[in-house]
């Protein structure tokens, strides 16, 4: 059942990452910033940070960038564990194979994605996720959802399209690595949720054993996506910075989705995405010189008005019928 959230999205996502922790915590009202500026800020950093990496640097290996990531995100696991922040637990290796080879594609091909499409037209591709997650959660898991919340799901999804829309250019190739990482990111996401449920283990715990499983099954599958072989020296040192760094914020946005997702639903953590896409959108015009553009500023307004109508349903009760 996708249940109601807190009084805002900001608010969805940190009752959902507090949701772990007792209610009377006292540290609860220091952990919220704490925890939206994580979240907030890893989502937004991975992209440009990918993007520098595959365009700037020259280190075309989406595939092996993602082996890189896994690899980084067990190892800042096994050091938050050994610092007391999760508690070991063993898990049914079969039950999370699905979830393994989930995870592989959905972070291969948003890697892909954006080695062979431009940032905008990634942001197109990546704002349908949410119908798709609606018309798959109602055909295959039961969900229901009202009329009021498809119609500001749809407002949202308009107002992001009409934002990024000037800045995309498709090709046929990288629009089926696009449409394929949308299906499996779809259902990655609802994976997350059940299988966290299913194993009776936070977030941690299943990341833990997510990433080292997910990293060996990207071996064999490199050299196919890859060319690794025209590796023949050491990247420069500044490739090698933008490589850790990126793989860092990877740890990050691994981390979040788990956290997001676990208690609160993938819907609301899409709409949380469009909500941060259109923030992205509005700092460029003010601070980074973005041209401004009528067309750009009805889409950040079309969308603010889809999430904010969302937030109003889902506290209002409206979305049950």
């Amino acid at each position: 059942e996708d249940k109601t959230e807190s009084v805002s999205i900001i608010a969805a996502v940190t009752a959902a990452v507090g949701s772990d922790h007792k209610a009377t915590d006292p540290w609860e009202k220091f952990r919220i910033p704490f925890v939206l500026a994580l979240n907030a800020g890893s989502s937004i950093g991975i992209v440009t940070a990918n993007k520098v990496v595959f365009e700037y640097c020259h280190f075309k290996y989406g595939t092996l960038l993602t082996f890189i990531h896994f690899v980084f995100t067990w190892v800042g696991l096994e050091i938050a564990r050994r610092c007391g922040l999760f508690e070991y637990k063993a898990v049914d290796f079969k039950k999370m194979l699905p979830l393994c080879i989930a995870f592989c594609g959905f972070v291969v091909l948003t890697n892909l994605s954006l080695v062979y499409n431009t940032v905008g037209f990634y942001q197109v591709m990546k704002v349908l996720t949410t119908p798709l997650l609606v018309v798959i959660q109602t055909l295959f898991y039961g969900e229901t959802f009202s009329t009021p919340i498809k119609l500001s799901l749809g407002l949202t999804c308009v107002g992001v399209l009409i934002t990024t829309l000037t800045d995309s250019q498709a090709n046929f190739f990288g629009t089926m690595i696009a449409a394929s990482a949308l299906l499996i990111t779809c259902m990655y996401q609802i994976w997350v949720g059940t299988k966290q449920k299913e194993l009776d283990c936070n977030g941690y715990q299943l990341l833990y054993w997510q990433a080292p499983i997910s990293a060996v099954m990207l071996i064999p599958i490199i050299p196919v996506f890859d060319n690794v072989f025209e590796i023949t020296e050491m990247p420069p040192p500044y490739t090698i910075f933008a490589i850790v760094f990126s793989s860092c914020l990877a740890f990050l946005v691994n981390l979040s989705i788990f956290l997001v997702i676990g208690k609160t639903s993938p819907v609301t953590y899409n709409v949380l995405g469009h909500f941060k896409l259109t923030v992205i959108m509005s700092l460029g015009f003010l601070f980074f010189g973005a041209p401004i553009e009528l067309k750009n500023l009805s889409g950040i307004f079309v969308t603010l008005a889809g999430v904010f109508w969302y937030t109003h349903i889902k506290t209002s009760g409206g979305d049950k019928k």
